[in-house]
């Protein structure tokens, strides 16, 4: 599929002056960098870059940059916010090669609640990891990471071992096999456990006191009978 194109157009002049004067002209300033090539600074629409901002996923989609009727594949790696209005200041892309890959972390979204016995039960998905870091074709970069639920039960975890990755695609931690996620019992269900097993603990203790208590009835009588 091919990538959406922003287009830009080139800037010569850096500075905070100038990049009020682009704002107040309805533009972002922006700055395309890598693949061992000078950086390249632009202007962008502001209009364009919200909506993009809008629709999601704008740090983990590739587009293609339009300058001056040529294109490049770029990521972008950064966004600029003003801590007031939320307004974009300046956006950093990354520019890409045709056939490179790169890092990039990729949402994780979870598939068939109702089909998971341990949440019907009322456990709770204890969320490990939002995102996880994949080494990715910089073409082929995945929307998200989806997790089947179904028939998972009370204090089953969901690691990267088990879920299947698109091809090409692999998880830069590669050193060990780390959660994703679990089923967790509910705290009032924990509560109730614990409260369960003290029970059981303090009932074998009695019993032992009890004991205890018999044997020493039992001497004392038998050390009677011996001074008789």
């Amino acid at each position: 599929m091919a990538n959406e194109v922003i287009k830009a157009e080139l800037r010569t002049k850096a500075g905070k002056g100038s990049s009020r004067a682009i704002r107040r002209d309805g533009l972002v300033p922006a700055v395309v960098y890598g693949a061992k090539k000078d950086v390249t600074m632009i202007t962008v629409d502001h209009i364009a870059v919200v909506k993009l901002l809008n629709t999601g996923g704008f740090l983990n989609t590739t587009y293609d940059v339009e300058i001056e009727g040529k294109k490049e594949m770029v990521l972008p790696r950064d966004v600029q916010f003003h801590p007031v209005s939320d307004k974009p200041l300046h956006v950093d892309f990354l520019r890409l090669a045709q056939n490179a890959t790169i890092a990039i972390n990729v949402p994780v979204h979870f598939l068939n609640e109702e089909e998971c016995p341990g949440i019907k039960q009322g456990g709770i998905i204890n969320v490990v990891k939002h995102d996880i870091e994949l080494s990715c074709p910089a073409n082929d970069i995945p929307e998200a990471i989806e997790i089947d639920l179904t028939g998972l039960e009370l204090g089953d975890s969901v690691h990267i071992s088990s879920i299947t990755l698109p091809d090409g695609v692999t998880s830069v931690i590669d050193d060990r096999d780390f959660t994703i996620a679990t089923i967790a019992a509910p705290s009032g269900l924990k509560d109730d456990e614990e409260e369960d097993e003290e029970g059981v603990e303090g009932e074998e203790g009695e019993e032992g006191e009890e004991g205890a208590e018999e044997h020493s009835v039992e001497v004392e009588a038998t050390s009677q009978k011996s001074e008789e």
